[in-house]
């Protein structure tokens, strides 16, 4: 049976990594994939349901998982926390689901630690000054917020080189089609193939000629 593959996906605010996510799974033919769900103490926002944008919990039972080893990585911020399960992102492996992991550079180097077999990929602008243009067209934040996000978006954009596979998403259309193309080549990898192609690869080999 093919396993699926988790696929940490990192960029700064602005790049458009959710969209290129949503993008993908709004396709009708790509292979099973969803978004990983997080864990959070904060208090749900309008509009989010439990078990669709977060699980949410209260700080004892989060503090439970951390002592259980329950998270693939967690972080404290801004005085709530937020973390990754790793029995959710497993069972959705084993049932053949690709899984996206949509996480900073700091929480993708906890979860390469735990899940060396994860494909990375990180979204860059085509440059910061497009960045800031999107931020501002986006509409979310005021100056001294985008400010701090530009800010930022150069501490991260610093690691890039950590990560397997690199987007610059300048088109969002030729983006897309790079997204599909890391994913289809993770999904042909030898040891992808040897589990789901088990039975054909013993009777190639034990053909007789």
């Amino acid at each position: 049976m093919y396993t699926g593959t988790l696929f940490i996906i990192s960029a700064p605010s602005g790049a458009g990594k959710s969209s290129l996510i949503r993008a993908y799974l709004a396709q009708k033919n790509h292979h099973p994939a969803k978004v990983s769900i997080s864990h959070t103490t904060r208090k749900p926002r309008p509009g989010e349901q439990q078990g669709e944008h977060y699980y949410f919990v209260d700080n004892q039972e989060f503090e439970s998982l951390i002592k259980q080893n329950a998270f693939v990585e967690y972080a404290h911020v801004f005085d709530h926390y937020y973390g990754t399960s790793k029995a959710e992102i497993e069972q959705s492996l084993l049932q053949g689901i690709n899984v996206f992991l949509d996480i900073d550079w700091q929480g993708a180097e906890q979860v390469r630690q735990q899940m060396p077999e994860s494909k990375s990929i990180f979204i860059l602008p085509p440059s910061l000054k497009e960045l800031e243009n999107r931020l501002i067209k986006r509409g979310q934040d005021d100056a001294q917020v985008i400010s701090k996000r530009m800010h930022k978006a150069q501490s991260e954009i610093s690691h890039f080189n950590e990560y397997d596979y690199v987007i610059i998403n300048d088109d969002f259309d030729e983006s897309l089609i790079a997204l599909n193309a890391i994913i289809t080549s993770a999904s042909l990898e030898q040891s992808k193939q040897a589990i789901a192609h088990h039975q054909l690869l013993a009777d190639l080999l034990a053909a007789k000629y």
